[in-house]
């Protein structure tokens, strides 16, 4: 897939829990993406050859190389790929502020959304 056809792919959302739901209990309120829809969002990234994202990382995950496995539906290499810089990557995911850090520093971003 070429550049151009992955920039017009439009940015997947995770699905969420209705707000009037979320207000009355503690559970979980993003449910993450369903296989189909992150291959999808996985198809969006661009694999640069300077990759901003991984410098927009704190802890340094190599990103394209996370997304890249993803999209070949290789998602336990991709568990351990994330797993290489941290040990705890489902808490890191929730309280990462993924905006300002490897989606801010994305190169998408700057003609659209990020990855």
């Amino acid at each position: 897939m070429k550049a151009k056809e992955r920039m017009a792919i439009p940015r997947q959302h995770p699905r969420e829990l209705e707000p009037a739901e979320r207000i009355t209990n503690f559970k979980e309120v993003t449910f993450g993406f369903d296989e189909e829809t992150a291959i999808l969002e996985a198809n969006r990234c661009l694999q640069c050859k300077k990759p901003t994202c991984i410098q927009g990382c704190p802890i340094g995950n190599n990103i394209p190389a996370f997304i890249l496995l993803l999209r070949e539906k290789k998602f336990e290499e991709a568990y351990w790929k994330v797993r290489e810089t941290s040990t705890m990557p489902s808490v890191c995911s929730r309280v990462c502020p993924h905006e300002f850090q490897c989606e801010g520093s994305c190169v998408r971003g700057k003609k659209g959304d990020a990855v």
